[in-house]
């Protein structure tokens, strides 16, 4: 299993490398075409006060066998809705893998929905079903706010527990630079003009859906490379502790054995030692 877990790492590694560049690009393009856009009213950014339903979604594996990989997410996402329902907000579920879902369903919690059976391998079109029902609940007003609760790749043995607000979408996803570089920038560069077709308010309601989508997906893969990460790690400590456990019982073994022949011994000289007296 720990060699299985290290190609598999492998190859979770090099697609979290390809998608990190176009994740840099779609972030770059929805901060120029808001600056483009200005103050606009769009669903997917409406920010509500006072918020009374929050969306939690723990992302854990499908299988375990993984150390604390699933558990350090669950304990997360339960000290966030204990959180939100000290501030009288009310809690609901949407899962990723069949850990999450067993254990929010053996804890009777309000479960909206649960996906399975890609936490090793997720596909874009996985993303874009999760984030349809995340923006469809939050469009609805069935929950105010959506929080993603994931395993972030570090690295084969460090795997970092991350809390991210997805919708509505943070305001420093849109800011881009300060208002004091953006008016540096502007002057050197001469207060550039660009053209926009269609409209920036179009384009940019049309890349919300798609940044979401691409979130989503980050975590999906950030979280797959990382259960395998936690996976090797395991094996590789469970075959350190079964090797000592398998030394310390030969020890043992050899040790009662001696002793059992060298009282056989000391029971032979004794009855010889009688029969000759």
């Amino acid at each position: 299993m720990e060699l299985v877990a290290s190609a598999r790492l492998r190859r979770a590694q090099m697609r979290i490398e390809a998608m990190r560049p176009y994740a840099d690009r779609m972030l770059e393009l929805m901060s120029g075409v808001s600056q483009a856009a200005g103050a606009v009213r769009l669903p997917l950014l409406e920010r509500r006060d006072p918020i009374e339903t929050v969306a939690l979604v723990p992302m854990t594996a499908d299988r375990g066998l993984a150390g604390a990989f699933n558990a350090q997410v669950l304990r997360r996402t339960f000290a966030l809705q204990r959180e939100a329902e000290a501030a009288g907000q009310k809690v609901l579920y949407f899962s990723s893998g069949k850990k999450a879902a067993s254990t929010l369903r053996f804890r009777r919690l309000d479960v909206a929905q649960a996906w399975t059976g890609f936490s090793e391998r997720p596909a874009y079109s996985d993303a874009q079903a999760m984030a349809h029902a995340l923006a469809e609940a939050f469009v609805e007003r069935r929950v105010d706010r959506v929080v993603l609760v994931y395993n972030a790749f570090v690295s084969p043995l460090v795997q970092r527990v991350t809390v991210r607000d997805v919708l509505p979408i943070p305001q420093d996803v849109l800011g881009g630079e300060s208002e004091e570089e953006a008016s540096e920038s502007s002057s050197e560069l001469g207060h550039p003009d660009f053209i926009y077709e269609p409209e920036p308010q179009e384009i940019l309601a049309r890349l919300l859906p798609v940044y979401v989508e691409t979130e989503l997906y980050r975590a999906l893969l950030e979280s797959g490379a990382s259960e395998q990460g936690a996976r090797m790690t395991a094996m590789r400590n469970a075959s350190k502790a079964a090797g000592e456990l398998i030394d310390s019982l030969t020890l043992a073994m050899n040790r009662a054995r001696q002793a059992a022949i060298t009282q056989e011994i000391l029971e032979v000289v004794a009855g010889a030692d009688a029969l000759s007296g």
